[in-house]
């Protein structure tokens, strides 16, 4: 452990020599990199968090660059996966921990494998598909988790401890209906509120890794930074009718409630994803579609330019469909393109 490089954390009385060696041994599963997973990476790194997984499965453009901090122009000039970019701006940052980038879609065939090798889950998604999705897999495998969310000015954020406190489904039941809830879209988002939401997240994950659960604020809180309103719901015992924490019934995790495309926010784009994973030859995809389109290909990702569409295709043969939000279209583009 560098004599300097952690000293001003270590003079926190709450964290200490012993909380700082408890850091550098844990090991963290960010899922998703955007805004809030951007801002979550560079904290954990800085404070020294030994393992860091980032999973994500979109690349860098520069309407990112308003409010995911770790990236920068170039990264959007060259669609750098976000995973990729994250890591390589975190290695700079520092070179003494393990920056483990997967550029993947989370779904029910790896989130389990995903979760299983570390010791906390940080959210920084932005849709409640995922966030069932982890919950189902952090309450199966024991895995505390941090919920958190931003949008416009406001933002929420709360620590699941399975067996402890409520889950995810104890508090939001059902999934909300498409267009009941605000989106980035919809309503735009301000860098300030991800600053603050992750600053909750990371703090409380802080205080798990360096065994201080009794600090942890055991609440749902809710901010609006604009308006000045902070808020803490107490959170109580799990519901006892919860089909996820108290029935065990993980559904999320089986194949049948897995969604194989979707409607990407403030992207005119959809994401598919077929059901069976695959791994794709960029190069020979490229040289088959030379005559169809424009193509741009790095060891990463091919991207095409047909008719009114851009698709952006990884080697586990996710895509990114550019210029619809039908998710019956993107498919359809898809299989044209890409085959089924």
């Amino acid at each position: 452990m560098s004599n300097n490089r952690y000293s001003r954390q270590t003079l926190f009385s709450e964290i200490g020599v012993d909380g700082q060696r408890k850091l550098l041994s844990s090991r963290v599963l960010l899922v998703g990199c955007g805004a809030l997973g951007a801002s979550h990476a560079e904290m954990l790194a800085r404070a020294g968090v030994g393992f860091i997984r980032i999973v994500d499965r979109d690349f860098v453009e520069f309407s990112n660059l308003q409010r995911q901090t770790l990236y920068s122009e170039s990264d959007a000039d060259e669609r750098l996966p976000k995973a990729i970019a994250a890591r390589n701006r975190l290695a700079e940052i520092n070179s003494e921990i393990e920056i483990d980038a997967v550029v993947a879609d989370v779904n029910h065939a790896n989130i389990e494998s995903l979760v299983d090798d570390v010791d906390l889950v940080l959210d920084g998604t932005d849709n409640f598909q995922v966030r069932y999705l982890v919950n189902d897999a952090c309450v199966k495998s024991g895995t505390t988790w941090i919920y958190g969310a931003a949008v416009s000015s406001y933002g929420t954020a709360m620590t699941i401890i399975p067996g402890k406190t409520p889950c995810l489904r104890c508090i939001f039941e059902e999934m909300p209906a498409a267009g009941s809830s605000p989106t980035c879209d919809t309503a735009g988002v301000i860098q300030p509120i991800i600053s603050t939401i992750s600053s909750i997240q990371v703090t409380e994950a802080i205080k798990i890794l360096t065994g201080k659960p009794q600090k942890l604020h055991g609440s749902l809180i809710q901010v609006d930074i604009w308006e000045n309103d902070w808020r803490k719901i107490k959170l109580g015992r799990p519901n006892e009718e919860c089909p996820t924490c108290q029935a065990k019934d993980f559904e999320f995790l089986r194949a049948e409630n897995a969604e194989f495309s979707t409607s990407l926010c403030g992207r005119d784009a959809v994401q598919v994803q077929p059901p069976n994973s695959s791994v794709i030859d960029l190069q020979k995809l490229a040289d088959s579609l030379e005559n169809i389109g424009t193509i741009k290909l790095n060891e990463y990702l091919l991207r095409l330019n047909v008719e009114d569409y851009e698709l952006t295709v990884f080697k586990d043969a996710r895509a990114i469909i550019r210029g619809t939000d039908d998710t019956t279209v993107a498919r359809s583009v898809y299989a044209k393109y890409i085959g089924n």
